[in-house]
């Protein structure tokens, strides 16, 4: 959706009142006293009632606006330049573009809706062919007193680097003009590993993926033990300069988040880090939704109960 069509559909917050409550209604309403889903408008009061026991829900009850002072149109706004613009937006510049005077409330309401975003990827599973790999991603380790001044390690262990599994679910498919046969990918995950033992890993790909899912990675050791939750286990030696043939799409996407979080964020905390590639990989996995995804993370975010 265009800045423009944008504006022209939620001129003010009335409009995205009446559209957030049209959406609730599709979507359905939980009673959270007797779990009932029959519920009516109260219009005098802007509030849903129960059929059967008429206990009242309110527009952002059950919502990731849950417990929010922020109106609608602020909301709306956020979820529309985090989903149009293609490299992403910092909360600095979206404080500057909403004129609010303070910086928290805005960084507060940007990382609520990465989580829903992270949330709403997590319902699905990668099929079919997969590849694999680790990657390192530049981050702030969160200081604790008197650990300021601490010197960080060099290499993988460094506290600077923080180990990311990634994962591109990809298909091979023929060339109409020359009839050969090129990979395509489809849908991505990633997620910020506290290390890269096996079983850890296991642990993720087991949530992630399929069972019945081919995976193919690199000779790292840490993979050795994938077998035991996927079909089939596709390791290979691959030496350095030759990883991004044999893997094209795990590296795409790593290279196109470093650039995308060096471009927005001066660093990047490791204890957010998971937010920001959740943002990435919502995006990524829906690059070709167009004006729908707007609807789409609306929809995620009445979906996702934000538990304070």
């Amino acid at each position: 959706m265009k800045l423009i069509d944008f504006f022209k559909q939620f001129p003010d917050e009335q409009s995205c009142r009446d559209y957030f409550r049209e959406q609730r209604l599709t979507e359905g309403i939980t009673c959270r006293n007797c779990k009932g889903t029959s519920h009516y408008w109260m219009k005098t009061i802007e509030q849903f009632q129960c059929k059967d026991c008429r206990t009242r829900t309110t527009l952002r009850s059950g919502t990731v606006m849950e417990s929010s002072n922020l109106c609608f149109r602020d909301w709306f706004i956020a979820m529309h330049l985090m989903t149009s613009t293609k490299k992403g937006i910092s909360a600095k510049e979206m404080q500057r573009q909403l004129g609010f005077k303070r910086y928290e409330p805005v960084w507060f309401m940007m990382q609520k809706i990465r989580i829903a975003m992270g949330a709403r990827d997590e319902r699905y599973e990668l099929t079919g062919f997969t590849e694999m790999d680790e990657g390192y991603f530049t981050t702030v380790e969160s200081a604790t007193v008197g650990e300021k001044d601490k010197k960080s390690k060099r290499g993988r262990g460094s506290e600077k680097r923080t180990p990311v599994l990634v994962m591109a679910q990809t298909e091979y498919v023929k060339n109409p003009k020359n009839h050969q046969q090129h990979s395509r990918c489809k849908f991505f995950k990633m997620r910020v590993m506290p290390d890269l033992k096996s079983t850890t890993i296991n642990k993720v790909v087991k949530d992630s993926v399929d069972p019945r899912t081919k995976v193919k990675t690199d000779g790292l050791r840490s993979f050795s033990r994938l077998n035991e939750v996927v079909r089939k286990h596709l390791p290979k030696v691959i030496p350095p300069d030759q990883a991004g043939r044999e893997l094209p799409w795990v590296h795409i996407a790593i290279s196109n988040a470093k650039r995308n979080l060096l471009n927005n964020f001066h660093h990047v905390d490791d204890t957010y880090l998971q937010n920001y590639l959740d943002e990435f990989t919502y995006r990524l996995n829906r690059r070709y939704s167009g004006d729908k995804i707007f609807v789409k993370l609306l929809i995620a975010c009445i979906s996702f109960c934000w538990i304070i």
